[in-house]
């Protein structure tokens, strides 16, 4: 089928970027929601570029994750899709960030263009960062969330404060002066012509990623003596730590997992309410080049992303009295999902 007889926006978008073939292999491994198939048309909403966007950063993360690709692989010849349902990533605020916002700024002018809004926060102080959820306004319980965390330099050591301070120093925004446009735009009028779209994606693909130049070891080991999740933050920058597959019975994934063999977290984490369930690979390992202490290029393997599980039971709204999926997080159940890359990171050095 060409492109131009494609029926809906979202298909036609995903094929002029990636192709057809491509295209439909994206399509074929995720639940769409129903609400993001509109028939094509010159201009796009809010929601169908959300979701175009989150099937690419989905896809992305597939890349960086192999255990996480096996199993969707898997799932894909028993013929089950994948319902995506949060992609998490990390900033620092109240520092130096070179030409990016700092913090969640960062993201929250791409998020609420997009027609997205806070849901929830969560203080995670045993890793001294703030969590926030961020939910779409035009289908909630349908389309990925995002889980935004914060990290809080100034709980840390002044030789600490320095080394994020000079590492992210370097940071370059992807963000130019058209895109920027372009999501005021959208801000507006919650829609964007076609063209103007498929211009903005691959920009905004694109910040989900490291925008700074890499530490050197000894700046690495600096970041890591204190803090783990700032440790992965120098060498990954705002990509995806990880994307989470919402799934029926996360209990009953973990135990086909591990019969497989695959580095999956023997604890499942669950919420103080109870329904919400999380569990998650092992964080994968990447090889990332990093200067010695006599400028020479050496490279070092490091935590990357990982793929995560969860469950969500439905609950019945008293103030609504109606039901709705419990599309809350946990602080408790980030902090132990968090240690997916902390110990990998220990056990790096």
């Amino acid at each position: 089928m060409s492109s131009t007889n494609l029926p809906t926006n979202l298909q036609y978008m995903l094929t002029s970027l990636l192709g057809a073939e491509h295209a439909n292999q994206l399509f074929d491994l995720l639940q769409i929601p129903a609400s993001t198939l509109r028939p094509r048309a010159d201009t796009v909403s809010r929601i169908e570029i959300a979701q175009a966007l989150n099937m690419l950063l989905f896809e992305k993360l597939l890349k960086a994750v192999p255990q996480g690709n096996d199993y969707v692989q898997d799932s894909v010849r028993a013929g089950n899709k994948i319902r995506f349902d949060h992609g998490a990533l990390r900033t620092v605020l109240g520092i130096s960030t070179g030409t990016l916002p700092a913090g969640e700024a960062a993201f929250t002018r791409i998020l609420r263009p997009l027609g997205y809004r806070v849901n929830g926060i969560y203080p995670l102080q045993r890793i001294s960062m703030t969590g926030r959820a961020y939910a779409h306004e035009d289908d909630a319980e349908e389309i990925a969330q995002f889980f935004l965390s914060e990290l809080h330099p100034h709980h840390f050591s002044s030789e600490f404060q320095a080394t994020v301070n000079k590492v992210l120093s370097t940071s370059q925004d992807p963000v130019d002066a058209h895109s920027a446009q372009l999501l005021q735009q959208l801000g507006n009028n919650k829609s964007l012509p076609l063209a103007d779209a498929l211009a903005l994606l691959p920009v905004l693909v694109a910040c989900f990623d490291r925008q700074h130049a890499l530490p050197s070891i000894a700046e690495y080991q600096v970041l890591l003596a204190e803090s783990a999740e700032m440790a992965w933050i120098s060498t990954e920058g705002n990509a995806f730590n990880h994307a989470t597959d919402r799934v029926a019975n996360v209990e009953q994934v973990a135990d086909a997992q591990r019969a497989l063999g695959r580095a999956i977290k023997e604890k499942i984490e669950v919420s103080r309410n109870g329904r919400v369930r999380q569990t998650a690979f092992r964080a994968s390992t990447v090889t990332r080049p990093m200067r010695d202490e006599n400028g020479a290029m050496v490279e070092m393997k490091v935590p990357g992303s990982f793929y995560e599980f969860i469950s969500r039971d439905r609950y019945l709204d008293e103030e609504t009295q109606r039901e709705k999926l419990d599309l809350t997080f946990d602080s408790g159940n980030a902090q132990g999902i968090f240690k997916m890359t902390a110990s990998a990171d220990a056990a790096s050095c």
